[in-house]
């Protein structure tokens, strides 16, 4: 296993809480490292693009205020996401606060993360990439990124579609640094296995949206709690890339299922429904999620169920 150095010693868990377009704020972000999870926010989730300064400010101090005040408390760093496509115009206004805040941990996406990688590298953070396919993984290596995040099949957002078995061993094949898998993870239980994988870490988004702390209708809270896995559709639908919805989130904009599946040919005319913002995602995990707890209850609830697969003896033929 190889997990970096700024990770060592601050970690309740070996968990990163995923950046969620619309959904990761700082109060997010400072409630899961305070509780030992990495804790990660989308720079685009800052509008207007000024106030990013703000949010990283407010994460700082209030972490850095926390662990004086806890020092026998592992506070785990927090992580900034960028889309590195050329479609991004905030990307370099954004990299400039990140630099200016010399954030610990960068997530790069959607490109070359080559240029970001060697800005992060001058103050001493580090960048992991995220990847669908074994491909990706390769021309993120040859950037030079620390780590990799394996987007698997059953993640929420923008997910891929290979089972993680298949995909974590593939790239295994060729990069011994750090990984964190994502795909359905929402228990101590998936942490532990992704781990067994050969994961370094785990990373997930959907279990931690419901949470008391998560900025987001509490509608979507419930329909996490009430959702299983027949309940996400993945579509293209709304933004020209794959991506993993609640189908009840769809269908309470009045939006025809049938058109959404490519059963029926329809003019794509969502009225005053902004996908981005009225239509909600998840993983497949949401079978896993009863409950929205407070997130430093939540994060005791996966450790104990993490220790409970560490004593599970396995099978031996």
């Amino acid at each position: 296993m190889a997990l970096p150095e700024i990770f060592k010693g601050n970690l309740s868990l070996p968990v990163i809480c995923a950046p969620m377009f619309l959904v990761s704020d700082p109060k997010l972000v400072i409630s899961a490292c305070k509780s030992g999870v990495v804790g990660t926010f989308p720079a685009l989730n800052t509008r207007p693009q000024a106030l990013l300064d703000d949010w990283l400010l407010q994460i700082k101090t209030e972490l850095n205020e926390f662990s004086v005040q806890n020092p026998d408390l592992p506070v785990a760093p927090f992580g900034v996401n960028q889309v590195v496509h050329p479609s991004n115009t905030r990307l370099q206004a954004d990299q400039d606060l990140i630099r200016k805040h010399q954030v610990p941990f960068v997530i790069t996406s959607q490109g070359n993360p080559a240029d970001i990688v060697k800005d992060v590298h001058s103050w001493g953070g580090i960048v992991f990439h995220d990847v669908i396919y074994a491909k990706h993984a390769k021309k993120a290596i040859a950037a030079g990124v620390d780590g990799i995040i394996i987007v698997a099949a059953g993640a929420g957002g923008h997910g891929g579609t290979t089972n993680p078995f298949a995909l974590i061993r593939e790239i295994r094949e060729f990069w011994d640094g750090p990984v964190a898998l994502a795909g359905a993870i929402n228990d101590g239980h998936a942490i532990r296995a992704a781990e067994v994988l050969g994961a370094d870490m785990a990373y997930m988004g959907t279990r931690f949206i419901a949470t008391q702390e998560a900025s987001v209708d509490p509608l979507y809270k419930d329909m996490l709690v009430e959702s299983d896995v027949s309940d996400i559709v993945y579509t293209d639908y709304f933004t020209g890339v794959n991506c993993n919805y609640l189908k009840a989130s769809i269908e309470k904009e009045g939006i025809d299922m049938d058109a959404v599946a490519g059963k029926k040919e329809v003019d794509l005319d969502l009225g005053s429904t902004k996908s981005w913002k009225d239509v909600w995602s998840a993983g497949h995990g949401t079978a896993g999620i009863s409950s929205i707890p407070f997130m430093k209850d939540l994060v005791d609830e996966l450790k104990s169920e993490y220790r409970q697969a560490l004593e599970k003896p396995g099978f031996i033929g």
